[in-house]
C-alpha cells in the first residue's frame, strides 16, 4: 500500500492541532479525526473467519466525510447519472467565474458567507444579462460546482456553470436557442458580476475589507461551447465528491522527526503546460494547503438555478419533450444506508484457500462515533 493522507495525519496531526489550537476551525478538526480513523479498529467493522484455515479477516467501516480520499468515488458516478437525465437535447456552455487574488484571504476568513455570495453574484448575473433579448431573451438553466484549489492545492476559489445554449420564453414553452457558438458576452457578463459581488459584500459589511483597485480591474469570467454537455459532466462530476489531492498522488513521505522540518513529495499537472511536476514541501505547509480546501459544515457544493432549480424544474420534463429528449426516471444517488452496507464486502475470499470467509462478529467503535 502506498502513501496516504491518513498517514501523514496519524503522524503530525496532533502537532498540528496543538500548534495552532486557537486558530484550527471546528470543520478541520473534524476532517482530520475522520481521515486518521477512516477505515481502523476507531469506527467498528466486521471479523470474518475461514472454516477451513482459521484464517481471520477485519473489514473495517469508512468515516464518510466528503474531504476523505478513500470514500468519494462511488458518490461521484451517481451524481454523473442523475446529471445525465437532466441533458436537454441543445449545446452546451461551460461558465467559469474567478474571484480576484486580492479577494482570497477575505473569504478564506469568511467562507460559508462568501462562498454563498460568489454562487449568487455569478447566477444572478448570468441569468441578467441572458433576459436581454439581444442574446437569449428568456429563463437559462445553470448547475453550479464550487472549485477552490489548484493543481497544486494553492486557494484559488472559483465557480463552473454547465449551461444549455439556450433559454424558456417567458409563456413557459417556447425555447429561444442561442447563436451557433456564442452564448453570453464575458466582459459584459464581468462587470455584472463584479457589481453583484459588490452589493452583497455591502449587505454583508465587508466592503470596506477590500483594496480599492479591486472595483476597478477586469473580473475572469470564462465562455467556451462544450457540445452536447456530456463531455463537461464528465469534466465536472469527479470535482463534485473530490477532495483536493488523492492518495495516488502523494509520492514521498521524508519523516525527519518533526513536523515544520519532515516533507512531502506529490504529484500535479502544470495547466500552463500539461506535465506532470513534483511539488515537494514541509509537512506542515502541506496540512495549511490542504485544510484551506475543506468546506464550513453542512456547505452545499452544488447548486442549480433557473430552469434548472427544484421549484422550476417541473418544466424539464416539457423542454426535453419538445427538444426531443425522451424523459426517464432518474437515478437516484446511493442512500446513506447502501453506502454503509459498501463497506462490507459481499465475498471475502480466505488469502490461504481461497474460500469464501464466513461473518464471525460485529466490531463496536472505539472512542469514536459511527460513521
Amino acid at each position: 500500500m502506498g502513501l496516504e493522507l491518513a498517514d501523514l495525519f496519524r503522524e503530525y496531526g496532533a502537532a498540528y492541532r496543538n500548534k495552532y489550537a486557537d486558530k484550527i476551525l471546528p470543520s478541520h478538526r473534524q476532517a482530520m479525526a475522520a481521515i486518521e480513523h477512516c477505515r481502523t479498529e476507531h469506527l467498528g467493522g466486521q471479523v470474518y473467519g475461514c472454516p477451513t484455515c482459521q484464517e481471520f479477516q477485519y473489514s473495517y467501516h469508512s468515516c464518510r466525510n466528503r474531504h476523505c480520499p478513500k470514500c468519494q468515488h462511488e458518490l461521484t458516478q451517481n451524481w454523473l447519472q442523475v446529471q445525465q437525465e437532466l441533458l436537454l437535447n441543445a449545446p452546451y456552455f461551460f461558465l467559469t467565474f474567478t474571484l480576484p487574488a486580492e479577494l482570497r484571504v477575505l473569504i478564506r476568513s469568511n467562507q460559508k458567507a462568501l462562498y454563498s455570495l460568489l454562487f449568487q453574484a455569478s447566477a444572478e448575473a448570468a441569468q441578467k444579462l441572458a433576459l436581454d433579448p439581444r442574446f437569449i431573451g428568456g429563463q437559462i438553466g445553470l448547475v453550479g460546482v464550487l472549485h477552490t484549489w489548484t493543481r497544486n492545492l494553492i486557494y484559488h476559489p472559483h465557480v463552473h456553470y454547465l449551461v444549455p445554449g439556450g433559454g424558456l420564453h417567458s409563456d413557459g414553452k417556447t425555447w429561444l436557442p442561442a447563436r451557433q457558438g456564442f452564448f453570453l458576452p464575458v466582459r459584459a457578463l464581468s462587470k455584472l458580476f463584479r457589481a453583484a459581488f459588490r452589493r452583497g459584500l455591502e449587505k454583508l459589511k465587508l466592503f470596506d475589507m477590500v483594496p480599492s483597485k479591486v472595483w476597478t480591474q477586469e473580473w475572469v469570467v470564462h465562455c467556451k461551447p462544450v457540445g452536447d454537455g456530456q463531455a463537461a459532466l464528465k469534466y465536472l462530476a469527479p470535482y463534485i465528491h473530490r477532495v483536493a489531492i488523492s492518495n495516488r498522488r502523494l509520492l514521498a513521505f521524508d519523516n525527519r522527526g518533526s513536523m515544520e522540518s519532515s516533507q512531502v513529495t506529490f504529484l500535479y499537472r502544470a495547466s500552463d503546460t500539461g506535465q506532470l511536476k513534483k511539488c515537494t514541501i514541509s509537512v506542515e505547509q502541506f496540512f495549511q494547503r490542504f485544510l484551506q480546501h475543506v468546506l464550513p459544515h453542512a456547505f452545499v457544493k452544488v447548486r442549480y438555478y433557473g430552469f434548472f432549480g427544484a421549484s422550476v424544474r417541473r418544466k424539464l420534463a416539457a423542454l426535453q419533450k419538445f427538444l426531443g429528449k425522451s424523459v426517464s426516471d432518474p437515478i437516484e444517488p446511493a442512500s446513506a444506508s447502501s453506502q454503509a452496507e459498501a463497506d462490507v464486502p459481499s465475498k471475502i475470499l480466505c488469502p490461504t484457500c481461497g474460500l469464501p470467509m464466513i461473518f464471525q462478529r460485529n466490531l463496536s467503535p472505539q472512542q469514536c462515533r459511527s460513521p
